[in-house]
């Protein structure tokens, strides 16, 4: 049953990330990285609002897998592997992808799935007890009534698993054509969603002539794409093309995570020297500045900022391949200008906020304290942010907000017991009833089932 549950959540396919990453507290490895969360928002946006899902603050997370993959598991996350952006070739790839997983939950497909889980539960139970009953009268009676027993409880299980995965196939099937409603409502090409599980039918071909298509969580793939196309072909927007700002910034996208999850050979075959285009370049870039000499990656940097000045995301990795590389003073003006271009975004202003704790200069303690603040009251969910919040509280000598800070860390990353230690400590020094108290006295009070993971 546990196996059914994981693969009937799984919906389509069978090192160190950008910027920030974190795991969540099941062991998820999620990237975190400003430009590739605001292009999967840009995707998602209008598929969502066509799905009447855009007041659920659905938020799209990055996995660090290889393996090709997206799924949902309650109705605010859409969660896509990064080898899942790697494969695709254009944004329609994706875009198909989202209006694949949106299907699900505007379906209500989990809830409902629930539901046939437990009905299935309880017909196992039921099943099962046949099945002992039968061995014990097999026992009683002596000769082969172990054999009858164990038939007896081996043929209802395999029925209801079959029954089980049936349902999930009429689910995905009822995923497929909600996705192509949503992409044709936001007038989108369907030949992405088509092209990619065509891709996928193609690696799976000779694997699915060995399989019991009846024991499948999907359609099997040349069924389902040959009924995807049909349908699709049908969209007034079949040939419609992606907008080649939005290739590139899918390109962009692609060598980002090659640069920074792949190895330099990898990233060297992928983007060889010959390649001169922006993409290639900035895989190269990052790749340098990881694996390589520092100096060589900077001035590769700066020729990528000389190429597009406007980017915020370049001067970001300048600042970025600065701090990590031990230079943070050198860290902060670039980071600053990436902050400033891209409008604060929280990552980036947790990173120059690192950069500035890391000269040890006090006189930054001020402007780290404001950017931190700033960065977790729009995306709560960044433990370095409240670590880095600490030390400049710290810095500060403000011992009672570098402690709930402290106690924030704990708590956002999983471990109550230190967050519920730290918060008790600051509650000693805060004033009673204003607001940093309550917010320690509510970690204090926080049942563990409370806890949600970071994402």
């Amino acid at each position: 049953m546990a196996t059914a549950v994981a693969v009937a959540l799984t919906s389509v396919g069978p090192a160190a990330p950008p910027a920030r990453a974190q795991s969540a507290t099941r062991g998820m490895p999620i990237i975190r990285d400003t430009e590739i969360e605001q292009l999967m928002r840009d995707y998602a946006t209008p598929i969502l609002r066509a799905a009447g899902l855009a007041k659920q603050n659905v938020k799209v997370v990055v996995l660090n897998n290889r393996s090709f993959n997206a799924f949902v598991m309650d109705g605010r996350h859409i969660f896509v592997h990064a080898g899942a952006l790697f494969d695709a070739k254009t944004p329609n790839e994706v875009i198909g992808v989202f209006a694949h997983e949106t299907g699900h939950m505007a379906g209500g497909h989990l809830q409902r799935l629930r539901e046939q889980l437990a009905s299935a539960q309880t017909a196992s139970i039921i099943a099962l007890l046949a099945g002992i009953g039968a061995l014990a009268a097999g026992a009683r009676a002596g000769g082969g009534g172990g054999d009858v027993g164990m038939a007896a409880i081996m043929a209802p299980q395999s029925a209801i698993q079959r029954s089980l995965l049936a349902y999930v196939r009429t689910q995905e099937d009822q995923a497929d054509h909600a996705g192509l409603k949503f992409l044709n409502a936001t007038h989108q090409s369907p030949r992405g969603m088509v092209d990619l599980f065509k891709r996928l039918a193609s690696e799976n071909l000779f694997a699915s002539k060995y399989v019991d298509p009846y024991l499948q969580s999907h359609p099997m793939p040349t069924d389902r794409v040959a009924a995807l196309e049909t349908q699709a072909k049908a969209s007034p927007y079949w040939d419609r093309k992606d907008p080649p700002e939005l290739q590139m910034r899918h390109d962009m996208m692609r060598a980002k995570l090659s640069g920074f999850l792949e190895n330099p050979g990898t990233v060297a075959r992928r983007y060889p020297l010959s390649d001169t285009s922006l993409p290639a370049r900035y895989a190269r870039a990052i790749s340098a500045y990881r694996h390589s000499d520092l100096r060589q990656a900077i001035a590769m940097i700066d020729g990528l900022i000389s190429a597009q000045p406007g980017n915020p995301y370049f001067h970001e990795l300048k600042g970025q391949a600065l701090l990590e590389g031990g230079r943070p003073a050198e860290a902060v003006a670039p980071l600053r200008q990436a902050s400033q271009m891209s409008h604060h975004a929280p990552l980036i202003d947790v990173m120059l906020a690192q950069a500035l704790n890391a000269t040890s200069n006090k006189a930054y303690a001020e402007e780290a304290v404001g950017l931190l603040r700033n960065a977790v009251s729009r995306d709560p969910d960044v433990p370095s942010a409240y670590t880095q919040l600490a030390m400049a509280y710290g810095r500060k000598g403000d011992l009672a907000n570098a402690d709930l800070a402290s106690a924030q860390a704990a708590f956002t990353s999983g471990d109550l017991v230190t967050a519920r230690q730290l918060a008790t400590r600051a509650k000693t020094r805060l004033p009673v009833g204003s607001p940093a108290w309550v917010r320690a006295d509510d970690i204090v009070n926080v049942k563990p089932a409370n806890i949600r993971a970071g994402n």
